[in-house]
């Protein structure tokens, strides 16, 4: 139903709407890309400035392609309109920042969060509750406006906040278990979960000897 013929004759889900509207609707998500990671590189140069610490160890984005936003607006039961995906899709835009301990996670978080020209729309903490197989992670979704030659508009993205510790584990993950062409077993699962507590337990052994150090200092 949601699907057309490419130039070989095969069928393909794709992102439906006029190609110039689409191209603007590209350009608003990497703008907001562009903006988040702008504010993150101020803030983290700031902290080194102010208090000689990093909370930030690397960020990372990406936008969704046409094919992965229509498969997302499809399993909704929506059409994969570009209306549908501005108005229901929060996370077209993501960016992922790692950072080095659990206390700044939270600090960053709520820096975001204060500046004025970002609209808090959704915040999921999974660090506090971490998801059934294990995964910690802070989510944070933004509207941000974007200034345009003529006028302004929004997009909406998506901030993942997790440590370094954190990002391990989830890199690892996502690899055993998606790219595994086989249901994984239920002991295996389990030990995976273990793991996940076992990362969880150093990260906050880590965090607390940071705090010890800087103590002496």
């Amino acid at each position: 139903m949601f699907e057309k013929e490419n130039s070989e004759g095969k069928r393909k889900i794709t992102l439906f709407g006029d190609e110039q509207k689409i191209l603007e609707f590209e350009l608003l998500n990497r703008a907001a890309i562009r903006q988040l990671e702008l504010k993150l590189e101020i803030l983290n140069e700031e902290f080194q400035t102010r208090y000689a610490h990093n909370p930030i160890h690397h960020v990372e984005s990406r936008l969704k392609s046409r094919k992965s936003i229509a498969k997302k607006l499809i399993k909704k039961g929506m059409e994969p309109t570009v209306e549908n995906a501005m108005r229901y899709i929060n996370d077209i835009a993501g960016v992922r920042v790692v950072c080095c301990y659990i206390d700044d996670v939270y600090s960053v978080a709520d820096m975001l969060s204060s500046q004025q020209d970002l609209e808090l729309i959704k915040r999921k903490d999974y660090i506090q509750e971490p998801n059934y197989n294990g995964y910690r992670s802070l989510h944070l979704d933004f509207r941000i406006p974007i200034y345009l030659s003529d006028q302004k508009m929004y997009a909406t993205a998506e901030v993942q906040l997790r440590t370094v510790a954190m990002d391990f584990w989830a890199s690892l993950e996502h690899d055993l278990r998606y790219k595994s062409d086989k249901n994984i077993p239920r002991n295996i699962a389990t030990e995976m979960l273990r793991c996940a507590d076992d990362i969880a337990l150093i990260d906050g052994k880590m965090q607390a000897i940071y705090k010890a150090i800087r103590e002496l200092k």
